[in-house]
């Protein structure tokens, strides 16, 4: 039976590709020196916030200085100098960006009824969030849609030293549990479901019908993937027996 499921954030629980493009849409309209058309600037932050957040997930460089990294490129194109110490473009990073970023997180319909489900299952799963931001901001996340109670764990780089695949072996530790009795779940077909996987878990696929870094239609997947295309589908998907 299953003893441990994980829920990815981005994609799974909060709809962060629309908080992002609605935020820097914002800034950008706004923006009286823009340096290219709106929908490139979205375009140019989307592709920063991948590239450092990388750099981040390798240990290259701090949460606040991924960040930090992001607006020093962005800027230019925006039309705007370049703060010269790292205390202004945190600043800036938390008066034009992570506030409007924040007010508009939303979460998907499908949560808190696939949550409640699960919680009325007699000896259901334990739940844990696991995901590769930054741990003060997915609990800010969860506290924001009263979702946290529902969840035994918030793990992350921080707390297991490592992001994703390596993080599910570790966050399986965590949890003290076998990686063949949890479970993870998220949008990401090769992150979150073919990685896990290869560690251990059962991996499965919330096909939300968009790819979450091109925005194009979601990525062809092969027989043997548990697929979903709602959460509320997901308890008729979890493995009855470990082998």
């Amino acid at each position: 039976m299953t003893e441990v499921i994980f829920f990815d954030m981005d994609g799974t629980l909060v709809d962060h590709r629309s908080a992002v493009l609605e935020t820097i849409g914002e800034i950008v309209r706004a923006a009286p020196n823009a340096t290219a058309p709106p929908e490139e600037l979205v375009a140019l932050w989307w592709t920063l916030e991948a590239r450092h957040m990388r750099e981040y997930l390798a240990g290259r460089c701090s949460f606040a200085e991924h960040h930090r990294r992001r607006v020093r490129s962005f800027l230019p194109a925006l039309g705007e100098p370049v703060p010269g110490s790292p205390e202004l473009l945190d600043a800036w990073i938390s008066e034009r960006y992570l506030k409007a970023f924040a007010e508009s997180w939303r979460t998907y319909p499908d949560v808190r009824p696939c949550l409640e489900s699960l919680k009325r299952l007699p000896h259901g799963p334990r739940l844990a969030v696991l995901a590769n931001g930054d741990p003060e901001q997915q609990r800010a996340k969860l506290a924001r849609f009263d979702l946290t109670e529902y969840f035994e764990a918030v793990l992350t780089p921080t707390e297991l030293g490592a992001a994703k695949p390596a993080a599910y072996a570790a966050a399986c530790r965590w949890m003290r549990t076998d990686p063949a009795r949890a479970v993870n779940v998220g949008d990401m077909l090769g992150s979150d479901v073919d990685a896990a996987a290869l560690a251990g878990l059962t991996g499965v696929w919330l096909d939300r019908g968009i790819d979450f870094v091109t925005g194009g239609p979601s990525p062809t997947a092969d027989g043997t993937v548990r697929r979903i295309e709602r959460l509320t589908d997901l308890i008729d998907h979890l493995p009855r027996t470990t082998g």
